[in-house]
């Protein structure tokens, strides 16, 4: 048993973000994550030839100016932002295949990345955080209570252990649904609410992103952005994946197939390298390294109710109805929960913004 005064369920850039805050303010916690990694759905991975390899986001990848958050973070984390490559023409592939060149114009033009990568800004996060109070690899089984705690039960996931720990308050920063899906939280919530928890949409949940890695940005020497938009498929919408400074260079796109026709990833990634040569020449059918990302298929993330494809951006916010749960002792802090920016990045830092404000607004009923 273990006695804090606040454990962060999910190791994403809110829950590290709030596990920084409450550092800084010397407040007792633990964060908890399933994942043998920190980030969540921030996922950047080193790809390419031999020696020669580059950073490249497999989750997300843009923000945008003026999302103050982020912008005020990667300022003061001392990280560097770029502009997402856009020079050049547009490419266009209508439902029988036919392929049409638009004239200057991008659709992710003054659009913002982080130089290596978003991981970077995950790692230079956890650097203010003790390497004992972030426990990796374990998931929370079941949240309960009693008079005066919290108590959540946490698996280590090789399912060789099991813990307890107390705590005054819990925050959950990760998807609500995913947290009413894999959370015994019957003990603690109505199921009315848990039900309206598994309403609210995962973002990215239901996407898969394919990253082709190349040694040349042959599409910039042809007067192309990279940017490419298909109603045939299998990748739906294509942009410059390329590292700011230098190569390999890279085009990523969104997989427009619906997650029950893309079991079958060797298959998936012939039809993208194929579509990609449609698009961009005979030089885009050769990459020299190809990554593939499923987030459908990670139960991390994405439950069941998470297959089908979002057709528009959810009008995301936290319900009055899932504010002070358990007398404001279960937070919840995921960017599905901002009421602004939910979905992209500047969400997760809103809602963490709010999970810290209510963490600081309630009175310790111990002296940690």
């Amino acid at each position: 048993m273990i006695d804090i005064e606040t454990l962060i369920v999910g190791g994403g850039l809110s829950g590290l973000e709030i596990a920084r805050q409450l550092q800084r303010q010397n407040r007792s916690f633990q964060l908890v994550e399933a994942r043998q990694k920190i980030g969540g759905r921030i996922l950047t991975q080193s790809a390419g030839r031999g020696n020669d390899k580059a950073n490249f986001d497999l989750g997300p990848s843009w923000f945008w100016p003026g999302q103050n958050r982020i912008e005020s973070l990667i300022g003061e984390l001392g990280l560097a932002a770029f502009e997402q490559y856009s020079q050049g023409l547009l490419i266009y592939e209508n439902e029988q295949g036919q392929i049409q060149h638009g004239a200057g114009y991008a659709s992710m033009q003054g659009s913002l990345r982080l130089r290596g990568g978003l991981s970077v800004l995950v790692d230079a996060l956890a650097r203010h955080i003790p390497d004992h109070l972030i426990s990796l690899d374990n998931r929370v089984s079941a949240i309960k209570h009693d008079d005066e705690s919290m108590l959540t039960h946490v698996v280590h996931n090789g399912g060789e252990s099991q813990k307890i720990i107390r705590s005054q308050n819990v925050v959950l920063a990760l998807p609500p649904r995913l947290a009413a899906t894999d959370i015994d939280l019957g003990e603690i919530l109505p199921r009315a609410k848990r039900e309206l928890m598994e309403a609210i949409p995962t973002w990215m949940a239901s996407h898969a992103k394919v990253v082709a890695i190349y040694e040349r940005p042959f599409w910039r020497e042809g007067g192309f952005s990279g940017d490419a938009m298909s109603r045939r498929g299998p990748l739906m919408e294509i942009h410059d994946a390329s590292p700011h400074e230098s190569g390999p260079y890279g085009l990523f796109g969104f997989v427009g197939v619906p997650a029950e026709a893309r079991i079958d990833a060797n298959k998936l990634k012939n039809a993208c390298v194929q579509q990609l040569a449609r698009l961009f020449g005979p030089q885009a059918g050769e990459p020299i390294d190809l990554v593939l990302k499923d987030w459908a298929q990670d139960g991390f993330t994405a439950s069941g109710l998470d297959r089908t494809p979002l057709m528009y951006h959810p009008a995301y916010g936290l319900p009055k109805a899932l504010s002070s749960l358990c007398d404001g002792r279960l937070i919840l802090g995921s960017t599905e929960t901002a009421t602004r920016f939910g979905g992209y990045l500047e969400g997760a830092l809103e809602s963490a913004e709010r999970c810290v404000s209510e963490l600081f607004g309630r009175t310790p009923l111990h002296q940690w």
